[in-house]
């Protein structure tokens, strides 16, 4: 609310306030700033009291130069407001408003924005407010911001194209890894593996025990020379013969993964030699890429789970796994388990299973099908994959099918169903397990 306050000049007194207030208009055309003068009351008529703050933050002004961050507060006394700002309405950058808040009693009562001006008369609040006033901690008010488009914030829409986005493979806890479009997905794993730097997992760098192997070579009396599958590490190696322990550098010695039995210590027909020792693959990261390799990547188990249901004649998804890029390289193997259970026997029901885009498997089942099986193993290659699929039910008969699937930087497994009629009947999935075999 404002008030317009007439100044009679008809004395000495209002002679010399009208003088003032000439005075403090030509001091600020001369110095750029535009005068904001009101008389403010509170909503049962009387004057405010209080304090008004002013913030703002860096802009450059027309005509006055660069303006840096700062707040500035006014006393407000029986009403009376007076102050004088630099004109922002045609700052740089745009948009850069005042931000006013209102304290009295100890409260902050309300903020509004404001927009001012070049203006060579003073203004009021009213003139330079841009939006409503906001409620604060001890005050009433109703909010009317105005929403701005991501594109009016300066640098908004750039700094949020950095972020790291979620990938189609990304779950929760579990480790994360960057996939090659820069999205996050999960790294492919059981508990106790390790993700190494490109994402893959494998067996954790570290030791790993070799037991009773026996070496190869012929054992024929000749033959005095036989080779380990890895180089033991140390002095960890124990060597019997027919169950005796043979003394290293008394009985043989070692060379790397060659053993060499001393003169008259040869291995005879009918010998049975057995080896255990510890082998170090903390430059590997696993045994299979030592010397002699010996592939040792176990099975992955990504997801295993128990299904929904599917009552009506829509398709309902009723179960799904996330396979990340990291688990779909190369050489790798995804086998997909699955089982469906059929409640009733008055209605039959179609299933199907989604690798990815992709559909690899769409059967109709009879209402007397009580349960429908399959498998299906998906043959990882540069360029997609080669999926073979085999399912039957109760009086379904076998399928095998093979189907090609396009390469997909990560992708989802999903199951659906439907029924063929309204009823009592239901099917469920009541389990499924997607499984990983890596490839070398």
């Amino acid at each position: 609310m404002t008030a317009v306050n007439v100044i009679r000049t008809n004395s000495a007194m209002g002679r010399k306030m009208l003088l003032l207030a000439a005075f403090c208009v030509a001091w600020s055309q001369t110095t750029g700033l535009t005068t904001i003068q009101d008389t403010l009351f509170r909503a049962d008529g009387t004057r405010f009291n209080g304090t008004l703050t002013v913030n703002w933050v860096t802009f450059d002004a027309t005509n006055v130069g660069t303006i840096v961050q700062q707040s500035r507060t006014v006393q407000i006394v029986n009403g009376n407001l007076q102050l004088q700002l630099v004109p922002n309405a045609t700052a740089t950058p745009p948009a850069n408003i005042y931000t006013v808040n209102y304290q009295s009693g100890g409260y902050q009562q309300f903020t509004e924005n404001w927009t001012v001006p070049v203006s060579s008369t003073p203004l009021t609040v009213s003139a330079v407010r841009v939006s409503n006033s906001t409620p604060g901690t001890g005050g009433g008010g109703t909010s009317n911001a105005t929403t701005l488009p991501e594109s009016a914030i300066i640098g908004l829409q750039a700094d949020l194209s950095q972020r790291v986005a979620k990938g189609v493979g990304f779950g929760t806890n579990a480790v994360a890894v960057v996939d090659d479009n820069g999205n996050l997905v999960t790294a492919v794993g059981d508990p106790g593996t390790c993700v190494f730097v490109d994402g893959t997992t494998g067996p954790c760098t570290g030791d790993t025990f070799a037991d009773a192997e026996t070496p190869g070579g012929t054992v024929n009396g000749v033959n005095n020379t036989l080779t380990l599958a890895f180089a033991p590490l140390g002095s960890s190696m124990l060597l019997f013969r027919n169950g005796l322990y043979l003394t290293p550098n008394f009985d043989y010695t070692l060379s790397s993964q060659t053993i060499t039995f001393v003169n008259g210590g040869t291995p005879q027909p009918g010998d049975t030699l057995t080896a255990s020792y510890r082998v170090d693959t903390s430059n590997s990261g696993n045994l299979g890429n030592l010397t002699n390799p010996v592939p040792t990547h176990s099975p992955q188990v990504i997801c295993s789970s128990a299904g929904t249901s599917a009552t009506t004649t829509a398709w309902t998804t009723v179960g799904g796994c996330d396979v990340p890029v990291t688990g779909l390289n190369p050489g790798d193997r995804i086998e997909i388990r699955f089982t469906f259970a059929h409640t009733g026997n008055t209605q039959g029901y179609n299933l199907q299973i989604n690798w990815g885009n992709t559909t690899i498997l769409n059967r109709t089942a009879a209402p007397q099908d009580s349960a429908v099986a399959g498998t299906a193993e998906a043959a990882i290659s540069a360029t997609g994959a080669l999926i073979s699929v085999e399912s039957y039910g109760t009086v379904l008969p076998f399928a095998p099918a093979l189907v090609n699937a396009p390469l997909q930087a990560g992708l989802e497994v999903t199951f659906r169903a439907q029924m063929l009629g309204t009823g009592p009947d239901s099917v469920a999935l009541t389990n499924y397990t997607v499984t990983r075999y890596p490839g070398n």
